[in-house]
């Protein structure tokens, strides 16, 4: 399962597939101070960057994969610009 979804954080590992991305957004909706760790997140399907994007939740781990320092950087970004 790459998600992991424990009472006050998701843990997302290796690739998510679009299937988890509703599963994801409902569970951020159910309570707003829950988190993800990215640890271990290599990758992901689009619909799944796109219900982080959006929901913007408390990161306790970020992802060690280099591949994905776009989505450190567009996370920690307070305003909804995207792109410079």
């Amino acid at each position: 399962m790459p998600i992991a979804f424990k009472k006050k954080v998701a843990v997302m590992t290796g690739h998510c597939e679009i299937e988890e991305a509703e599963s994801l957004f409902t569970w951020l909706n159910e309570e707003a101070s829950r988190q993800v760790n990215l640890k271990a997140l290599t990758s992901a399907h689009t619909a799944v960057y796109q219900v982080l994007l959006a929901k913007k939740p408390k990161v306790s781990v970020w992802p060690e994969s280099e591949n994905l320092f776009w989505l450190i950087k567009i996370m920690n970004n307070k305003s909804n610009v995207w792109c410079e």
